[in-house]
């Protein structure tokens, strides 16, 4: 039996133990063979060598990310402590600044946080149009507009395009109150969200007002030549072969394109097929066009949400097994 001591001077230890000691439960969860003591500002470890060392590590991970962010949830400090691999831990601990993506408000950094949602970064600075598919929760959305924030900010584009299909899912538009933007802006307003994030209000305020970002569903996009401009088509399994194609031949010179979309996610009409399966599968092997397969392990929402995919994608193969056809299969994960 091995003793440890690891002092918590540089950080607040309520941070690190958590309200009612959430986050040190967590920590002896995590290791049950060692006993974990946390005492004013110091953790104590008792136990084998071996284990000792591999709690030593993920402690002073933890410790590495409050000195820098201030403030750690629950969810981060489990998925720091279930980080077995560099991968894992590369996405907490900070190894490069070049890796931020977009600094914003009050002190914000915002990156590529797992190893495909760098693969859509490194994809997009060497393609024009890069296709990122997955499940919800994934990071598709969140690092497309970070990637057009930054081209923005950079100057390498003049204006950033988003846009989704408007498509009705459970309500229909035309019941809904208000005007046409009205009806609209609520589906849109994941977008607006993530750039929340990333832009200051007042300026967000300024780029939209001069249409410097502009966030329109895709019928708006028909019959325009987009220049000079980083474009977002989200949710793209909404939107049908004839939309994907317009959409695709509105790029102009100097533009890039991220399309997103979770092909089990179709809204569309039983007799109309998601331009985005097609579009994914015959525009493989262009130069200039890359594609991007995001699944679970990229989900960086609650803990609790790559869990509940998982359930639900068990249920959908034992249901294709029995053969039931009573529910639908292609909605199960939940929404982006």
């Amino acid at each position: 039996m091995t003793d440890t001591i690891i002092n918590l001077d540089t950080v607040n230890p309520i941070d690190f133990f958590g309200v009612n000691n959430g986050k040190l439960d967590l920590l002896k969860k995590k290791f049950p063979l060692l006993k974990i003591l946390g005492r004013g500002t110091q953790v104590k470890l008792s136990g084998s060598p071996e284990q000792i060392a591999n709690a030593r590590e993920k402690i002073e991970l933890v410790i590495q990310y409050l000195e820098r962010n201030g403030h750690l949830t629950d969810n981060y400090f489990e998925q720091i402590l279930g980080g077995d691999d560099q991968e894992v831990i590369d996405n907490f601990v900070e190894r490069n600044p070049n890796d931020v993506l977009v600094f914003g408000p009050n002190g914000k950094t915002v990156r590529a946080r797992t190893q495909n949602q760098k693969k859509m970064v490194s994809a997009s600075d060497t393609n024009d149009i890069v296709f990122a598919i997955g499940p919800a929760g994934t990071g598709k959305t969140y690092t497309a507009v970070a990637l057009a924030v930054r081209a923005l900010k950079n100057k390498s584009v003049k204006k950033i395009i988003l846009t989704r299909p408007a498509v009705e899912a459970g309500e229909s538009l035309g019941f809904l109150p208000g005007d046409l933007k009205e009806k609209i802006d609520p589906y849109l307003r994941p977008l607006y969200d993530a750039l929340d994030d990333m832009i200051p209000a007042d300026k967000l305020g300024y780029y939209m007002s001069t249409r410097t970002i502009e966030i329109a569903p895709l019928a708006y996009m028909r019959g325009r030549t987009l220049d000079n401009a980083y474009i977002i088509l989200d949710e793209a399994q909404n939107a049908t072969d004839l939309q994907l194609k317009m959409f695709l031949t509105r790029i102009g010179a100097n533009a890039k394109a991220i399309i997103t979309g979770d092909m089990t996610q179709v809204d569309l009409p039983k007799s109309q097929r998601s331009g985005l399966i097609k579009a994914n599968r015959i525009l493989k092997n262009i130069k200039g066009i890359a594609h991007i397969e995001l699944d679970e392990e990229d989900v960086v929402r609650h803990r609790l949400v790559k869990s509940i995919i998982k359930a639900y994608d068990r249920e959908k193969e034992r249901e294709e097994r029995e053969g039931e056809t009573d529910a639908p299969t292609r909605n199960y994960r939940p929404r982006d």
